[in-house]
């Protein structure tokens, strides 16, 4: 039996309308990539389909890369925007690209 919670609750538990979809992302940057090199391109991940599209990045590596992209604010993403963040890496050459089918940010 479904149990109905109160419109406060929904969105301290992050259930229902209040739902956060994210997905996983990974790279490798090419072997000798410079530090530089390595702070621009992040850096430019963010500027240039992060930022932009109201999406937030939460990640960290050096050579290899992993993290999570969220919706900046509460929201769901798409398959959209994970073409998107796919589409630029690899303009971008970098190596084993991988990302997650879309999950519950909160949940799973």
């Amino acid at each position: 039996m479904a149990k109905h919670r109160s419109r406060r609750l929904r969105k301290k538990m992050h259930i229902d309308e209040f739902q956060e979809l994210g997905f996983s992302v990974a790279w490798r940057f090419p072997q000798g990539t410079s530090e530089e090199q390595i702070d621009k391109i992040v850096d430019d991940f963010i500027n240039e389909v992060i930022a932009p599209n109201g999406l937030a990045f939460d990640g960290s590596g050096y050579l290899a890369w992993e993290g999570l992209v969220c919706k900046e604010q509460i929201g769901k993403c798409t398959e959209e925007d994970q073409a998107l963040v796919r589409k630029w890496l690899e303009e971008k050459q970098l190596e084993e690209i991988r990302l997650s089918d879309l999950f519950d940010v909160w949940w799973d």
